[in-house]
């Protein structure tokens, strides 16, 4: 993959990254991991050639945590462009310094797949111009060297593409007709069987353990939502935004539960 291609790419390509999500990251052992990892220190099933020895079974070994990750593209970002193909393991004296880089460009990235979603709803057309003019200096950041992304800023430039989304978010969850907003944020293993959430706007909302088994959640915006061990069996989230990959993995659906066409069904569900 040439370095263009590595630039427009909003999901992890780990063939072309130096498992820096597997080395940068501290982790703590809990249900989510099997055992405990501090920041810059390579995990025990990092092999040589930078591929997870258990990726298959991740899972199965105490691993959950792996398989709700996602870098956005950061991770082949770094490693190819950023430091130029140069690893850390051949590079130790780089070493601390792209760890630092990698959460960095994983945020910058982040922002980037929101913007880019927003510029293919059809509902926030008045906002392309700024979409697309917010989308460019997010891209021109990331391709700065490693020493001026360390400088960033990154709350105040998260707080300029903000404005964008939100602004987004209103537009296309207004053709909803009598929302229904749920009270507060703090749903934690709520009980919303059945709940007509259409149009809602669940940005940051705690939805871990949440029982939403048939839950009407079309339009709705899902950016930050944590749905860990929610309960989407049989639920309807077509036309939903802002939702990832990652958070449909860290849920549990059925086949019944309809999702967004750009996201895939969990193979564990």
């Amino acid at each position: 993959m040439n370095n263009q291609m590595l630039q427009n790419k909003l999901s992890a390509d780990c063939e072309s990254c130096f498992g820096l999500c597997c080395v940068a990251l501290p982790y703590a052992k809990s249900a989510d991991f099997a055992f405990d990892k501090g920041a810059g220190v390579p995990c025990q099933n990092l092999q040589k050639d930078y591929c997870c020895g258990i990726h298959n079974k991740l899972r199965d070994e105490g691993f959950k945590g792996c398989t709700v990750y996602e870098c956005f593209g950061a991770g082949q970002k770094v490693s190819q462009v950023t430091y130029r193909g140069l690893d850390w393991r051949n590079q130790p004296d780089t070493a601390k310094e792209m760890f630092d880089v990698f959460p960095i460009m994983q945020q910058l990235h982040e922002m980037l797949l929101y913007l880019d979603e927003s510029m293919k709803l059809g509902d926030a057309k008045p906002l392309y111009g700024g979409l697309r003019s917010i989308y460019e200096k997010t891209e021109q950041l990331t391709n700065l060297e490693s020493a001026e992304i360390l400088k960033l800023d990154i709350p105040a430039h998260r707080a300029e593409v903000n404005g964008f989304l939100l602004k987004t978010s209103e537009l296309v969850r207004s053709r909803v007709k009598n929302r229904k907003q749920p009270r507060g944020k703090n749903l934690f293993g709520a009980r919303l069987i059945g709940a007509d959430l259409r149009g809602s706007d669940l940005r940051g909302a705690l939805l871990i353990a949440a029982n939403l088994k048939g839950a009407d959640m079309r339009v709705c915006d899902f950016i930050g939502a944590d749905l860990r061990d929610a309960d989407l069996s049989d639920a309807n989230l077509e036309g939903s935004f802002f939702l990832t990959q990652a958070q449909i993995n860290s849920s549990k659906g059925n086949a019944e539960t309809k999702l967004p066409s750009t996201l895939n069904r969990p193979t564990h569900w």
